[in-house]
């Protein structure tokens, strides 16, 4: 090469370097940013911190052991206050930030706040912390489901209280579509045994204000013989207690978004008989694969075991398998990852994604609250 062609290369170059990197590119470097909008303040704030708290023990291990071939993963998460109005502001803000991904909302209102905008931007929403149906129907090419729906835990619920021949059931729930996805499930379990709800009453969200439902439920000629509770820890630990202090002596049960670590800390000794559906493997105990890994972190980490945060140690170890599997380092390319995840078996515990289901699991199972703090299968 003369002179004169190493010049004009100089010049080529540097005309390059004034113009926009393309976030196909972007991608390529050796930090990847996923956006979070999660509670982590607020009465919903333990929800928020556990998915928080557990993606990061996974995403830190993979960047300690050199990341996803090279590439580190930054969680970038912005507080929600379990408000869909500033998840809308934090989702706007992270999109024309252009982080790569958004991942492990906490929420079925905040998280139905950001899907027009997900669905706008073509923008992967991986893991959200909700089992709500609107989420997943109409079904979005965008989202990834990593847990079990609210349909599939209000059906296990619904079906072991009329094994136990308790059909006399009331519905706790938030006045939201948080709490009207569960009352929906409910209903939709209750249909083929021709039984409707004894009662409904509902709770603000954000609020522990439960005198109305209390009186509307338990305070009444015939009590229910159980209780299905559609709302977060902080108002179920209230009902409970308020519930059980005006006398009434049947079953509280709740789905897993309630949260139960922190309901166990809210309750006390009150927990005792609370049942909770899961949606994840039971992370207490002697356990193996994903399980054994998560409880490895989080010892060292100086962590307590819960099953928010194992939901998001797992969602966080679903994703970087999917930008491990990207054929581009795209949008598009991660979700051409996600969607080979077909009966991907992280370790125990199985996500099934295909280009046209996004679910990845229908596990339920049923635990028990005990008054010394543990949960028992």
């Amino acid at each position: 090469m003369d002179r004169r062609q190493l010049l004009a290369s100089a010049s080529a170059l540097g005309a390059l370097a004034t113009l926009p990197i393309p976030t196909a590119v972007r991608a390529q470097g050796k930090r990847l940013v996923l956006g979070q909008s999660a509670p982590l303040t607020g009465a919903a704030s333990q929800l928020g911190l556990q998915m928080q708290a557990g993606a990061k023990l996974f995403f830190d291990a993979q960047n300690a052991a050199g990341g996803i071939n090279g590439t580190l993963i930054e969680l970038r998460t912005l507080d929600d206050g379990y408000e869909p109005d500033r998840c809308k502001a934090n989702t706007e803000k992270l999109i024309a930030d252009d982080v790569f991904a958004l991942f492990g909302y906490v929420g079925t209102p905040t998280s139905l706040a950001a899907l027009p905008l997900v669905n706008q931007a073509k923008i992967p929403f991986v893991a959200p912390f909700t089992g709500a149906e609107a989420l997943r129907d109409p079904f979005s090419p965008w989202v990834y489901h990593v847990r079990a729906s609210y349909y599939d835990e209000t059906a296990l619920i619904v079906k072991q209280l009329a094994h136990l021949g308790l059909m006399r059931i009331s519905v706790f729930h938030q006045n939201d579509a948080y709490g009207k996805a569960g009352l929906d499930g409910v209903l939709r379990a209750m249909k083929p045994l021709s039984i409707q709800p004894l009662a409904t009453s509902t709770v603000e969200r954000n609020s522990v204000d439960v005198a109305k439902a209390v009186k509307d439920l338990v305070q009444t000629g015939a009590p229910p013989e159980a209780i299905v509770m559609i709302s977060a820890y902080k108002s179920c630990a209230a009902f409970i207690r308020a519930a059980r202090k005006a006398g009434y002596g049947g079953v509280f049960y709740n789905v897993s978004f309630v949260g139960t670590q922190a309901l166990l800390e809210e309750l006390g000794k009150d927990a005792m008989g609370v049942v909770v559906s899961q949606v994840m493997p039971y992370p207490f105990g002697t356990q193996v694969g994903v399980v054994h890994e998560y409880q490895q972190a989080a010892t060292k980490a100086g962590q307590k075991f819960n099953y928010t945060a194992i939901e998001g140690y797992i969602g966080a170890k679903v994703i970087s398998e999917g930008i491990r599997r990207a054929t581009r380092p795209t949008r598009e390319g991660l979700v051409a990852g996600l969607d080979s995840l077909q009966n991907y078996n992280l370790g125990g515990f199985n996500v099934n994604f295909r280009p046209n289901k996004h679910v990845g699991s229908s596990f339920v199972e049923m635990t028990l609250l005990t008054s010394d703090g543990r949960v028992k299968r």
